[in-house]
C-alpha cells in the first residue's frame, strides 16, 4: 500500500471545499467557532459511519451502488440548494435560525452530501481492501480516514475564526459567494452538467 497517496487523497478530499465545509465557513462566521463545532461532530460522526459502512458492506452495496448515488444526488442537491438560500439570506442585523449549525444538520449533510458518499465508498476499497483483508486493519484505516476528516473540518473552523471580522465586513459579498458555492455544488454532484 502506497500510504503518501493514500493520506494525500484523503487530505486533498476532505480539506477541498465541498458543501460541509462551505457551510462549516458560514456557521463559523454567523454563530461562532464553539456553536459551529456542534455541526463539525455531527458531520464528523456521519463522517465515520459511513466509512465503516463502506468497509462492512462494500461487496453487497457493489450491486446497489448506482441507485444508491442516484437518489443520493437528488437528495443531496435539493439540500445544497436548501442550505445555498439560507445562506443567501443570512444577516447579522437579525436572528438567524440556527439549523445549520446543530448536531443533526452536520450529521444529515454527510449522509447526502455526494462528495462524501463517492469517496468513502472508494477509498476503503481502493486503498485498503486489496492489501489488508482483516476487519481489524479496515476499521483502524475507517479510524485514520475519520481523524483527517475531523482534522479537515477544524481547519475550516480555524479560517473562519481567523478570518471573521473579514468576512463579517464583506458578509453580503462572502453569503452570495458561499451561496453560489453550494449552488455549484449542488449542480455538479445533480449530474446535470
Amino acid at each position: 500500500m502506497n500510504i503518501t497517496a493514500f493520506i494525500i487523497y484523503c487530505v486533498v478530499i476532505t480539506i477541498t471545499p465541498g458543501p460541509t465545509n462551505i457551510v462549516i465557513l458560514s456557521s463559523v462566521q454567523h454563530f461562532g467557532a464553539r456553536k459551529t463545532m456542534k455541526y463539525v461532530y455531527g458531520a464528523t460522526i456521519a463522517f465515520g459511519l459511513l466509512l465503516a459502512a463502506s468497509a462492512v458492506l462494500n461487496h453487497v452495496l457493489a450491486g446497489v451502488i448506482p441507485n444508491i448515488v442516484g437518489i443520493m444526488q437528488i437528495i443531496g442537491s435539493v439540500y445544497m440548494l436548501y442550505l445555498a438560500y439560507q445562506i443567501y439570506k443570512m444577516n447579522t442585523g437579525e436572528a438567524t435560525p440556527s439549523h445549520n449549525t446543530n448536531f443533526l444538520s452536520g450529521l444529515v449533510m454527510q449522509f447526502v452530501n455526494p462528495k462524501v458518499i463517492i469517496f468513502t465508498l472508494t477509498v476503503i476499497p481502493s486503498y485498503v481492501m486489496p492489501y489488508y483483508s482483516s476487519s481489524l486493519a479496515s476499521f483502524q484505516f475507517v479510524a485514520i480516514i475519520t481523524v483527517i476528516g475531523f482534522l479537515a473540518f477544524m481547519t475550516w473552523v480555524i479560517c473562519g475564526t481567523v478570518f471573521k471580522k473579514f468576512l463579517q465586513q464583506h458578509q453580503k459579498i462572502v453569503n452570495i459567494l458561499m451561496a453560489l458555492f453550494l449552488v455549484y455544488s449542488a449542480i455538479m454532484a445533480s449530474g446535470i452538467v
